[in-house]
């Protein structure tokens, strides 16, 4: 959508919104960006935390000049010869990869948020103590990382180009090299990677509590067994 109220003015001030939960403002003013986000926090489900939202942002500049559109260093060039409906499908295809940017940012930090829960069960597995979660603990934990997983991997245009740009070939590089400026492949690959060491010991903590119960449910037969012998040989003693 478009807004009147633009930064500058050698360009009209636009608004992109991502079924993905991410807003990209071009050339706004920080007060109309402010009152946006006002009214969008009204209709949020499942709100992350505020100063998670503010932290987790990407900014990058833009300006109109001759030539073909690119990003180059870090900035963006728009060509200054193309007409309205051209200027908003390329901002839209750099809109588009730093909204992907920014949603890996957020699931970057609940990761990392995981990981701080669980870096303690290793030292705990090796010193022998006792690893203080439940079987519906452990369960709660796998199931957290199984979202997170289909999330990044099924859910999301993460490791595919979104279809749209199949039949429009500019607007697909301009899209890729954006990609590649904000590293997203390269952080999917270490989040899958940190996600398999973290389902590596959630599994080993399942398995472990698994080997308890088998254990307590043997000393329990063999409990029983031996009450038993013990009430025949009273039997036949007595």
């Amino acid at each position: 959508m478009g807004t009147e109220k633009a930064a500058k003015e050698d360009d009209p001030g636009m608004i992109f919104f991502f079924r993905e939960g991410a807003v990209v403002f071009w050339n706004v003013e920080e007060k109309s960006m402010k009152n946006i986000m006002h009214v969008l926090e009204q209709h949020e489900i499942q709100p992350y935390e505020v100063a998670l939202v503010h932290w987790e942002n990407e900014e990058i500049n833009y300006r109109i000049g001759e030539g073909q559109s690119k990003l180059h260093k870090g900035e963006i060039l728009l060509n200054s010869e193309l007409d309205s409906d051209e200027v908003v499908l390329q901002k839209f295809a750099f809109s588009n990869a730093l909204c992907l940017s920014v949603k890996l940012a957020i699931w970057e930090s609940l990761l990392d948020n995981f990981v701080e829960s669980i870096q303690s069960i290793p030292e705990i597995l090796k010193s022998g103590r006792k690893v203080k979660l439940s079987h519906a603990d452990v369960m709660q934990k796998i199931g957290e990382l199984f979202a997170l997983r289909h999330r990044i991997n099924l859910s999301s245009d993460l490791l595919i180009t979104p279809d749209f740009y199949w039949d429009r070939e500019k607007l697909e590089e301009l899209y890729d090299k954006t990609c590649q400026f904000l590293n997203i492949n390269r952080r999917v690959k270490v989040m899958n990677e940190k996600l398999q060491h973290c389902m590596d010991l959630t599994d080993l903590m399942r398995n472990h509590l698994n080997e308890k119960h088998t254990l307590r449910l043997e000393w329990m037969i063999v409990i029983l067994i031996t009450i038993e012998v013990l009430f025949e040989l009273a039997r036949v003693v007595f």
